[in-house]
């Protein structure tokens, strides 16, 4: 798979990432509504309305939904709501799930282009611009613009993987995917989307743990198009402790295990054969997960000699480790043109010892919370994340 993350990630770089000159000053800009789901944001929420009402972006509206917040959330986007006139907000008594906040600014939201950001997150000042232009030049079946997530906090070792993980990872699958036709899933944290598109696809699922990857699959098997916008930057806090990975991580990999169980029945549908490479892909990863815990655990408790205990130490693993070392590396000079992050290559050589083991064993505890959330259904309610020290390098 690195083959193809770096191959992918190339030829979208050399093709699709070119250089384009838009003349900002010149274009008559739609009127945007920018979506601000909370739940229990009081440390973050001020510094991103005030951020979102000082963009550049010329007609715009931000609808904050407060998720039954149990702090001071609401308290804070009401005060914010006198000082900033482009502000509404809308309180909701009962905490219902980022999807059911996301579907009530829909229906609240004056525009056709929605931008949905996450309420630690800072917009760069023309991701907006950049995002919207592809609905305004790239045809009427374009559904949604997946913007390019960049992270704040810089001083911890798991911080900084993250940002060779988000570079080296995400940026270079969704180039590929994107080459390949299909995107797997949108950023949440910053994403734009055509409101025609979204209706007809019935909004977000509100059952779903990570309504993002969700509403992705909906738009793409009705043959919306999803596109990629690298220059569409936003500023993200990404949590720095163990244990705030951990619950990050199995949320999205609950998320995609929910979405694919879902959407089994595309491999009975040659129409829908350009997403069968994505969809067999999580299979596949998913299956590796688990013979890989279950092969490593089964030598080490039946190793008889050293060499045998220490089974990682083979031209195999050195071979995987350096493929994957290659990749980060292809990844990190590709997204530097945005933000110049290749002073953290060498925090790389912790990814794999790291990343490889602790999202193995995520994607098995995240099967039977899949499982259980199908077989329950309801609302899929969210907790508050570890958003790290918010210090900006």
């Amino acid at each position: 798979m690195s083959v193809l993350w770096i191959a992918g990630s190339s030829l979208f770089f050399k093709f699709r990432e070119k250089e384009e000159f838009i003349d900002f000053e010149n274009i008559d800009w739609p009127l945007i509504s920018i979506l601000v789901p909370c739940y229990n944001e009081e440390e973050t929420i001020e510094e991103t309305i005030k951020h979102l009402s000082g963009i550049s972006y010329p007609k715009k509206e931000i609808i904050a939904v407060n998720d039954g917040s149990t702090d001071d959330t609401f308290k804070i986007l009401r005060r914010l709501a006198k000082q900033h006139q482009d502000l509404k907000v809308i309180d909701c008594q009962e905490n219902r799930g980022k999807a059911n906040a996301l579907i009530i600014a829909c229906h609240a939201s004056k525009a056709e282009y929605l931008i949905c950001v996450d309420s630690d997150a800072l917009l760069d000042q023309y991701a907006a611009h950049y995002l919207i232009y592809h609905f305004l030049h790239k045809g009427e079946r374009l559904g949604a613009v997946t913007g390019n997530p960049r992270i704040r906090n810089r001083d911890t070792l798991l911080s900084r993987l993250q940002i060779v993980e988000y570079a080296s990872i995400i940026g270079a699958i969704k180039r590929t995917q994107r080459i390949l036709g299909k995107i797997m899933t949108v950023s949440g944290v910053v994403v734009a989307f055509r409101k025609k598109a979204l209706i007809d696809v019935g909004l977000w699922d509100r059952d779903m743990i990570t309504e993002d990857i969700s509403v992705s699959w909906k738009l793409q098997q009705r043959f919306w198009d999803i596109r990629y916008e690298p220059r569409a930057l936003c500023w993200m806090l990404v949590p720095e402790t163990i244990r705030g990975i951990w619950k990050q991580r199995i949320r999205w990999a609950q998320g995609g295990q929910e979405v694919m169980m879902r959407n089994w029945r595309i491999l009975l549908d040659s129409r829908q054969r350009r997403i069968w490479p994505v969809y067999l892909e999580q299979w596949v990863s998913l299956i590796w997960s688990f013979s890989w815990v279950f092969v490593t655990l089964f030598y080490l408790f039946s190793a008889t000699t050293i060499q045998q205990f220490f089974i990682w130490i083979t031209f195999s693993s050195f071979s995987l480790v350096f493929m994957s070392l290659i990749q980060l590396w292809s990844s990190i000079r590709v997204d530097s043109k945005y933000d110049n992050i290749t002073k953290y290559y060498l925090w790389a050589a912790w990814y794999p010892a790291i990343y490889w083991i602790l999202n193995a064993f995520i994607v098995m505890f995240a099967l039977p919370k899949a499982i259980k959330s199908r077989l329950k259904g309801g609302y899929a309610t969210w907790s508050s994340p570890d958003r790290g020290n918010r210090k900006v390098s």
